[in-house]
């Protein structure tokens, strides 16, 4: 149960929130749990919606994206996340059970994705403190510096998350998947 009361229905949401939260459920077919106790505050859920609308927009994949959003949220061991990015890693970014298998173990199948997954776990443990070294490892495997930094907002928007959910204990809607299970 969250720590906060989450909003029923998009109507039951604060007014400034509902047209934000009735563009989520265009795109996805319903409101998720994360969305509907963001919404709380319409410019928390503005700030989200704007940055990761920007980011979807970016020159990384969209299966690269979710194999770092599970990275990270194993990292810090959300629940709600790892849950949201298995199902969309599988249903939306189509990767297999075996990729996000690795993802969640801070690595990739795929020789150059597993170099924006590992510097991207590199980023979230070191809080930003890598080493040059790090650096060079995702530079050499291909990637601009404009993807560089797309990996580094990703990793901090894939944080922002996992904390919110960590904190207000969002109710996973979403084929459960938990941090303790074997990656």
């Amino acid at each position: 149960m969250p720590r906060i009361s989450q909003p029923a229905t998009v109507a039951d949401a604060p007014e400034k929130s509902r047209p934000l939260l009735e563009a989520v459920s265009q795109q996805l077919g319903s409101v998720p749990n994360l969305f509907r106790l963001v919404a709380t505050s319409p410019q928390a859920l503005e700030g989200y919606l704007g940055l990761s609308g920007a980011l979807g927009k970016g020159t990384l994949p969209a299966a690269t994206r979710e194999r770092i959003a599970l990275a990270v949220a194993q990292v810090n061991g959300c629940d709600y996340c790892l849950s949201a990015h298995s199902f969309l890693g599988k249903n939306l970014a189509k990767l297999d059970d075996a990729e996000i298998a690795a993802n969640r173990r801070g690595m990739s199948n795929d020789a150059k994705a597993d170099a924006a997954v590992r510097f991207a776990v590199n980023v979230a443990q070191t809080r930003g403190r890598i080493t040059d070294g790090d650096f060079a490892s995702v530079k050499n495997a291909g990637y601009t510096d404009a993807q560089i930094v797309e990996i580094v907002q990703h990793v901090a928007l894939n944080v922002w998350t996992n904390y919110f959910n960590n904190v207000f204990q969002t109710e996973v809607d979403f084929p459960a998947v938990s941090a303790r299970e074997a990656a």
